[in-house]
């Protein structure tokens, strides 16, 4: 496995890093969770308070998930379960990505999550990327015709170990030396590619074992580990004067965990793609109104996944159950490649969030 030419120096940091990671085990590594360790209330940005939020996940990258072929995937037909599994190669089409952009922008959505995984040739670790990803010249070129259609972008990598193929070799290292050099390189480089952009999605969803019951490996952080790597890249990102942003649905299994050790400087985007909104039958639900009692700033996100119907329901609810101080705005999420075999599914995404938008006035 090519380690992208690690120095003697950097092989002297990795190993003070070992050092210091298992002296953190037990009690210390607990109290290293503690919320206080990350300031609160990161600024919303230069001039105050921002725009209200009305934002669109794409993916250039669409390495995701498994790391062998699936029998099934939620509604997936069969001729769709192979973009399941991780490719070698750029799944993009270019003419889709433009339109969506242009209907994104005629619609006045303000903001676009790019997921990047591994589809941009970084210059820390060029060993990451896979064939046909962007020169890191296209995409600040495509960041720059970005800003000029008012669409404000936002980086994403997924460090979920659920979501992290994009990694490749380094997906199996998780929680080693090399693993936290190689994320902290990436987040470094991103952030100075997107010129400090307001905020960073870290994704950190779905790490259990079910969700990774057909992949080749499962890889689960969890107890005091779980929140020592979330800390670790919390960190990362605030310290170069970004907000870490990520799904919210760990509060779902782990509640009094989740709001006793998550900094209120996260913005948070719990997630709901169906049709019952009733927070005493439904604990996905439920987690907007914990949120909010706990004072945390939130994008709830949306989908068209398994109903279009969903989006403005869910943005209709929020609306009336989350003061507008700590909402943020809303996120739509198709979950799907950017592939002309999705472009209907695509445009019906931007369409919703349209009429949800028109909704509110």
């Amino acid at each position: 496995m090519n380690l992208n030419g690690l120095t003697m120096d950097t092989h002297r940091s990795i190993s003070r890093t070992r050092r210091d990671f298992l002296k953190l085990a037990g009690g210390a590594l607990a109290a290293s969770c503690a919320p206080s360790l990350l300031a609160a209330g990161a600024s919303p940005g230069p001039g105050g308070e921002s725009p209200f939020i009305w934002g669109n996940l794409v993916h250039l990258s669409y390495n995701m998930w498994s790391d062998r072929p699936v029998a099934s995937w939620g509604n997936l037909k069969p001729d769709a379960l192979g973009q399941v599994t991780a490719s070698d190669h750029l799944r993009f089409d270019e003419t889709l990505w433009n339109d969506i952009i242009q209907r994104m922008a005629q619609v006045r959505m303000n903001l676009i999550v790019l997921d990047l995984g591994d589809a941009v040739q970084y210059q820390s670790h060029p060993e990451i990327a896979i064939q046909g990803a962007w020169s890191i010249a296209r995409l600040k070129e495509e960041l720059a015709r970005l800003r000029k259609l008012g669409l404000e972008p936002i980086p994403k990598l997924n460090f979920s170990t659920a979501h992290d193929r994009w990694l490749g070799d380094y997906s199996r290292m998780v929680s080693t030396p090399v693993y936290y050099k190689v994320c902290q390189d990436l987040i470094n480089e991103v952030v100075k590619l997107f010129d400090k952009p307001r905020f960073f999605h870290l994704g950190y969803d779905e790490e259990t074992f079910n969700n990774q019951a057909q992949y080749a490996i499962a890889i689960v952080r969890q107890h005091e580990l779980w929140w020592h790597d979330f800390h670790f890249f919390a960190q990362a990102v605030e310290k170069l004067g970004v907000r870490p942003w990520i799904w919210s649905d760990y509060a779902w299994g782990h509640p009094r965990e989740f709001f006793e050790k998550m900094p209120k400087s996260v913005m948070q985007s719990n997630w709901y793609y169906g049709m019952q909104f009733d927070p005493v039958k439904n604990a996905k639900i439920k987690t907007f109104l914990d949120l909010d009692e706990h004072g945390f700033d939130q994008v709830p996100a949306g989908s068209n996944w398994s109903t279009p119907e969903s989006f403005p329901v869910l943005v209709d609810f929020c609306r009336k159950q989350i003061p507008a101080p700590r909402l943020k705005g809303f996120l739509q999420t198709p979950w799907q490649p950017t592939l002309e075999k999705w472009r209907a599914h695509h445009l019906e995404a931007i369409e919703v969030v349209s009429r949800a938008m028109g909704k509110q006035g």
